[in-house]
């Protein structure tokens, strides 16, 4: 069921699911026990380009109701929602301007546990690693080993979250664009086809653009690595 609801006096919410009404209360109270440096968001995944429907604490990571989704939640929506685990907790998140957060990820289902909604707090670590590196420059004090594990990006647009996730990609694969073989384009893409890019709207142009090659192109190649698998 959708329903049409106002949520104070300055952001009007088109449509929502009606299970992630009460979710709306949760995140002004969350904000008010965690403090200014907690942001708490409401996602609805029926929407992933516009998928932010309640915020509080926003510049935390430069978002506004009406962003889109994260590179985590479009890789949890390509993997068949994650339907063993009910949360995420802890894990790293990179905001827009480069600040790392402590991020937690609450799944909201459905009576038959069809992911309808996410509710997220990203706490701002900043103040926390200043902290750490001024103890980390004392000799007595050896730092520990570097996270590895997956990082979220916070992206405030449709179009920085697919820039971002290319760059991301591309990075990773350490070969630029005009480098790279017909078989390396075809990884690249089928990486960012494992990590939901293309469920975004206007992610085929951009990924083409990027790597000079024709839209048709691109979803040959999509097309390519969906055969193969």
């Amino acid at each position: 069921m959708i329903i049409v609801l106002l949520i104070g006096k300055e952001h009007w919410i088109p449509t929502m699911h009606v299970l992630l009404q009460s979710y709306c209360h949760l995140v002004d109270f969350l904000a008010e026990v965690l403090g200014k440096d907690a942001e708490i968001v409401l996602h609805d995944v029926e929407d992933i380009d516009h998928s932010v429907i309640a915020i509080k604490n926003g510049p935390i990571s430069g978002r506004s109701i009406g962003s889109p989704a994260t590179n985590m939640v479009l890789r949890i929506m390509k993997e068949g929602n994650s339907h063993d685990i009910d949360y995420l907790a802890n894990y790293k998140g990179v905001s827009a301007d480069a600040r790392t957060l402590r991020s937690s990820t609450f799944f909201i289902r459905d009576e038959n546990r069809k992911l309808i909604g996410l509710l997220c707090v990203n706490i701002d670590n900043s103040k926390v690693e200043q902290l750490q590196g001024l103890l980390e420059s004392i000799p007595s004090i050896v730092s520990g080993s570097k996270d590895t594990a997956a990082v979220e990006h916070f992206s405030t647009t449709v179009e920085q979250l697919v820039l971002d996730s290319i760059e991301t990609a591309i990075k990773e694969s350490g070969i630029p664009p005009h480098r790279m073989s017909q078989a390396e384009k075809i990884a690249l893409v089928k990486r960012l086809n494992e990590d939901g890019v293309f469920l975004l709207k206007g992610s085929v142009s951009r990924v083409a653009k990027r790597l000079k090659v024709s839209e048709a192109t691109v979803y040959r190649y999509i097309n390519g690595t969906k055969e193969g698998d």
